[in-house]
């Protein structure tokens, strides 16, 4: 998922008269319980003159999903042998700021630390792993990831596979290397080319040769190997020696072996694609129906699985037809102020009209959950309020996916609540951000790139 790459096919009924809200926390009741400070129950809005440092809890916040305990900590609440967390929460915990939520997470060294639903491998590790190989996915399970996602797309004979985008390969696979870039719709052809090779341009047996890599590219390069390079410098290819590329079938099977539950994406064709998708499919509405049966003949329980899709007609499908898979799927926002003309939040109305319509959760990206207040201390966003106030549940969208050595002020867009790093001005502040939006905006669970650092957070807050 870089889930922006949806956002030219969102209808321009969403962009008039509308923009991103921002706004400060509104009052209202904390539950204190012990002399430490620490409280047990849904996240709350802090009271007025209320310090952050005064607002820690552990317990079962956000454990449950429709009174169905969904959302659980896969039956741990001791140390599991086989979650391996590594340096990196520690590093990112040691660097914080001196304060409650600092020695919180330090007196967390320890664990136990266990597999929890908050904690969602987003295309497996992709922070360092080739993403959505078997690798990548193995390690998110390792570092806690109760959830490990498939980005599903199709190949030219109609096998659906785990890939980010449909035209994606000539970045996060080796296929400009090999014969297959001939079969490329735009094949490499030299320094400055712009190929684009797509998974329906190949068959499944032809996608099963290929190698997965880091995605990235180096368009100046005079070989077809340079050009596979280019990985970003706070990334690595340390693991690139083996990238095994996934059927979604094989991802399921992958998922069942590792005891993790399942978010599929059933990611849009290319806006010049749609006759593939009739070509092959018949229909959007077949395509959206295959991904769901290939969980029901692996006999995968429906509450494991949270299917995925930017486009509101999936989720509808699935809510009118699917009912058992459709009751928590995920509506992913495609809100991005970036983009030209810019695609905004969802209007108040619109999300009135999807609570009618049986969409329970809405996924945005983190940055359109989160703003700074008066004092730069980082809070909920208006539209944080009006999702939560209207009744839904949220996912969201993507930590872990940004450099934040020197802070958000370069980070891009996922921190795009903070643009001056006025609260985000190293990485360990990235726990900030975190903790409002576990406890205060109240969360379901986080997509991360990295999701040892999640699962960190979340064993510490007792969050299943």
């Amino acid at each position: 998922m870089n889930r922006r790459g949806i956002v030219k096919k969102i209808s321009t009924a969403r962009l008039a008269g509308m923009a991103v809200t921002v706004g400060v926390i509104i009052a209202a009741s904390a539950v204190m319980a012990s002399a430490g400070g620490y409280f047990v129950t849904d996240p709350v809005a802090l009271p007025p003159n209320t310090t952050d440092d005064n607002r820690y809890f552990s317990g079962k916040a956000n454990d449950q999903y429709d009174g169905h305990g969904y959302f659980d900590n896969h039956g741990h609440k001791k140390n599991d042998p086989g979650i391996q967390l590594g340096p990196r929460p520690f590093y990112l915990v040691e660097g914080m700021d001196e304060g409650k939520l600092k020695e919180r997470l330090m007196s967390c060294q320890n664990g136990p630390f266990y597999r929890t639903d908050f904690s969602i491998a987003h295309r497996g590790a992709a922070l360092q792993f080739p993403e959505h190989t078997k690798e990548a996915r193995a390690a998110g399970a390792r570092m806690g990831a109760g959830i490990v996602e498939c980005d599903v797309t199709f190949t030219k004979d109609g096998e659906l596979v785990c890939r980010h985008d449909e035209c994606d390969l000539h970045t996060t696979t080796n296929i400009v290397a090999t014969e297959l870039n001939n079969q490329c719709s735009v094949p490499w052809s030299g320094p400055g080319s712009k190929p684009r090779c797509c998974t329906s341009d190949i068959t499944l047996a032809e996608f099963k040769t290929l190698t997965g890599k880091m995605d990235a590219s180096n368009p100046s390069a005079t070989t077809a190997e340079g050009f596979l390079g280019g990985t970003r410098n706070w990334r690595t290819d340390l693991y690139t020696g083996r990238g095994t590329l996934l059927t979604h079938k094989e991802s399921i099977q992958q998922n069942l072996e590792l005891g993790v539950k399942f978010t599929p994406e059933l990611k849009a064709a290319n806006p010049d694609h749609q006759d593939r998708i009739k070509a092959i499919f018949g229909s959007q509405e077949n395509y959206a129906q295959k991904m769901i049966d290939e969980y029901k003949m692996a006999g995968v329980n429906p509450k494991d699985v949270f299917a995925q899709s930017f486009t509101k007609e999936d989720i509808l499908y699935w809510i009118q037809n699917e009912p058992r898979f459709g009751r928590q799927a995920v509506y992913l926002d495609s809100i991005d102020p970036t983009v030209t003309p810019p695609i905004p939040r969802i209007s108040l109305d619109e999300l009135k009209q999807l609570r009618k319509q049986g969409v329970k959760i809405i996924a945005p990206p983190l940055f359109a959950l989160l703003a700074l207040d008066s004092n730069d201390e980082i809070v909920p966003s208006q539209y944080a309020k009006d999702i939560k106030g209207l009744g839904f549940d949220i996912i969201t969208w993507t930590f872990e996916r940004s450099d934040l050595r020197k802070g958000s002020a370069a980070a891009g867009f996922y921190y795009l609540f903070d643009p001056q790093g006025k609260a985000v001005k190293k990485d360990s502040d990235m726990y900030k951000a975190l903790d409002v939006l576990a406890r205060q905006v109240g969360i379901l669970g986080i997509f991360s790139d990295w999701p040892a650092t999640v699962t960190y957070y979340a064993n510490c807050m007792g969050l299943r």
